[in-house]
């Protein structure tokens, strides 16, 4: 079994988000980078079936520009076989990074794609089902388990009235929810050794593929500071002030 796990490159999630002076995006200047947590859960997935004999090799694939290749090297420290960075600096919406993955799936041919559920930027929670979509493999999201048997994955997901059981003919897709697993940290001999593992760049704009992006972001805002909350004396005042006040009851 092939696996192909995509990642992505994101602000570290300690980091503050600072927004530019004239809005139009965030400042990423000088801001400490990182893998998408959700993307750390995918390949904890990936790796933990090869352990296990169930895969064979695990391929990671990343889309950006050559400073991707940070955390592509990091997912090779944790156990990833290969990596793959699709070269560019356009900013892509998700239906373009769909459709460079559904390039790769098919120059791959995988048994089982694993990608977070969503990114923490963007926040989108869309790539895994349009690349469901694009490529016409079945696809399970928000796993919190999954589980190989011969041709077929089961994939357990939590939804609103408990947990549902998904049986996916392989190849398949999975988007992987906090659930899932707890992420390894990569071992320093691990890190030495990610320094000599096969790193692929293919250019994006080689791939025939239209990267245009066809929404226009017109501001970015902070949100409103909260303001400080108030201690009440008694039931009858907090039902005052909400009514006076905050007037969300009449």
């Amino acid at each position: 079994m092939k696996i192909i796990v995509p990642i992505k490159r994101v602000i570290d999630y300690n980091v503050k988000v600072r927004i530019k002076s004239d809005k139009t995006g965030v400042d990423l200047n000088n801001v400490k980078m990182a893998m998408n947590p959700f993307c750390e859960i995918a390949i904890e997935e990936a790796i933990r079936l090869k352990e296990k004999g169930i895969a064979k090799e695990v391929i990671v694939v990343s889309i950006g520009d050559k400073a991707s290749q940070e955390q592509l090297r990091t997912a090779l420290a944790l156990g990833a076989d290969r990596a793959i960075q699709i070269d560019t600096s356009e900013n892509l919406g998700s239906l373009q990074v769909a459709k460079l993955l559904k390039y790769i799936v098919e120059k791959e041919q995988p048994s089982l794609v694993i990608l977070g559920k969503q990114s923490i930027d963007s926040d989108n929670n869309q790539t895994g089902q349009m690349l469901g979509a694009l490529t016409g493999m079945p696809q399970g999201t928000f796993a919190s388990e999954v589980k190989i048997a011969d041709d077929h994955v089961e994939v357990t997901r939590e939804v609103d009235g408990g947990l549902e059981t998904l049986s996916l003919s392989l190849p398949a897709i999975i988007t992987t929810d906090l659930r899932l697993n707890e992420p390894r940290y990569a071992s320093l001999p691990n890190i030495m050794k990610a320094k000599r593992k096969p790193l692929e760049v293919l250019s994006a704009a080689d791939l025939g593929i239209e990267l245009s992006f066809k929404m226009k972001v017109l501001i970015v805002e902070e949100p409103a500071i909260r303001g400080a909350g108030i201690m009440v004396s008694s039931i009858e005042e907090l039902v005052y002030k909400l009514k006076t006040e905050a007037k969300v009851i009449s």
